[in-house]
């Protein structure tokens, strides 16, 4: 059997803007799909006594997202399958970090380089669905701004934005599919 190399699709976009909904909806349908690891982080330092990690120790969380994503990255690339979507990418990482003022080490940004997704779709800040939860602390003033800054990052990586409509979930799913399919 001929191994694939499946093609990465990266879903990015600030908090709430309907990510992991679309995923959720990929993978119901059969595709394979990895979800956020910021939750995932978050809720183990929770179990840990740490309500808020990235804001308590912002180098330590951001190193375990890094850590997380690399390895879904990685795993990605052995599954035989045509396609896969994840839900935020390695880029997120320092989009964050600088974004809050924060120091990182160069592997940081050399993962940046390392590690490059074939699709990157958008979702933009959408005020209708955004919505607050225990492991979002963000407000929409703030979402905005990392927004801004997750736009600028993955552009100065020299990445196509592919800009995922404003629209009911099977819309944004439909418009997803189609765009892959043409490529």
């Amino acid at each position: 059997m001929t191994k694939l190399n499946p093609v990465k699709n990266l879903l990015i976009g600030g908090p709430s803007t309907g990510k992991s909904t679309v995923l959720e909806a990929l993978s119901d349908r059969g595709y394979w799909c990895f979800p956020e690891v910021s939750r995932e982080v978050t809720l183990e330092a929770r179990q840990l006594g740490i309500e808020h990690l990235f804001l308590d120790e912002p180098l330590r969380f951001s190193e375990m997202l890094l850590k997380g994503r690399i390895k879904q990255f990685e795993d990605a690339k052995s599954i035989n399958t045509h396609q896969v979507f994840i839900d935020r990418g390695i880029p997120d990482v320092t989009a964050y970090m600088d974004h809050f003022g924060e120091k990182y080490p160069d592997e940081f940004t050399k993962a940046n380089g390392n590690y490059r997704y074939d699709n990157v779709f958008l979702f933009p800040i959408w005020n209708d669905i955004y919505t607050q939860d225990n492991e979002r602390f963000e407000d929409l003033e703030l979402a905005r701004n990392l927004q801004d800054v997750l736009i600028k990052t993955y552009r100065d990586l020299d990445y196509n934005l592919i800009e995922v409509p404003k629209s009911r979930i099977h819309e944004r799913i439909e418009f997803i599919l189609n765009t892959i399919q043409k490529k």
